[in-house]
Formats: C-alpha cells, structure tokens, sequence
C-alpha cells in the first residue's frame, strides 16, 4: 500500500522517521514534502499534496493512504479536508486513530509532532493503516450524507425526531 506524507517544519522529523518505519513495515511511502527544514515553510504546500496523491490513486482504484504532520496536526487536518473526497481525521489516541478508519473510513490521518511521543504517533499510524473500514450501514449513510453535501448535494434531511426543534435549515 501507498501511503502518501506530508508536513511542515514542525513534522519533518516524524515524517522522516515515518518513511523509514513504513519501509520497514511493507508500505511505499511517497513523501511529498517538505525535504529541508525552513522554520517558515507552509503546510498547505505539502499536505495539499499528500491528500491529492491519495485521491487521485482512490480514484484510479488504489488503496492508498495519507499521514499529514504538522505541530498540532490542526491545520494539516483542515488542509488535507480541502481535498475533494478526502476525509482526515486528528488523531491523538489509539482510539482515535482506529475509528478514524472504521467508523469514518478517513483516507487521511493528521498528526501533531509537538504533541506526542515519536513512539506514540509512530503507533497512532500504525493503528490508521491496520484498521479497516467497518461497512455498518450507520457509518455508510453518515458519510453519503458528508459526500453529498461536499459535492452540492445539501444539506441532509432533518430527521422527525428533530422537526421543529430548532432553526429551520430546509
């Protein structure tokens, strides 16, 4: 499996520790960058990427993944969620990184190098990449409800319970 990186200066050195250990472990790693360390470089020029590479290979009927690491993961997760038909998840928990994958199928996991161990997020991907999706109907139509929305599909419907209850968004 492909995995697509990409990072800024604040995750440069997992993200090279990352291409090493998913080496290791079987994966392809494409790095899309950053190469050097520039304390003033932009994450969405290479976590842009990363998702892109990602999409365009789930596209072409790949199984490809993504790792975006920044300092928090914050705007690397919000870079990578830019792509069309990408959805990345924050992760900062074995439990997370999991349900990314089996409830929320994410493509994408987002992690902050400033935030953990080198050996915890070294995990929190290994968990993203091992977990499947799990295909319960409740998390398919979730995320057909986010697909349609993100493709100018709308808003999803109310459900019956909620009518009435709040601000009318129909």
């Amino acid at each position: 499996m492909r995995v697509h990186l990409g990072s800024d200066h604040a995750g440069l050195e997992l993200k090279d520790h990352l291409k090493a250990w998913l080496t290791e472990h079987g994966y392809e790693p494409v790095d899309h960058g950053p190469f050097v360390y520039d304390a003033l470089d932009d994450y969405p020029v290479f976590c842009l990427r990363a998702a892109e590479g990602v999409a365009r290979e789930r596209a072409a009927g790949a199984d490809s993944l993504g790792v975006v690491i920044g300092g928090s993961g914050n705007g690397e997760q919000m870079a990578a969620n830019k792509v069309e038909g990408i959805r990345c998840a924050l992760v900062w928990s074995e439990d997370t990184a999991r349900l990314a994958r089996e409830h929320n199928d994410a493509q994408v996991v987002s992690v902050g190098g400033r935030m953990h161990s080198l050996d915890d997020m070294t995990r929190f991907v290994e968990l993203f990449l091992a977990e499947p999706f799990s295909g319960d109907d409740r998390h398919v139509r979730r995320i057909g409800q986010l697909s349609s929305y993100e493709t100018g599909g709308g808003l999803p419907p109310l459900p019956e319970s909620a009518q009435g209850l709040g601000p009318d968004e129909s």
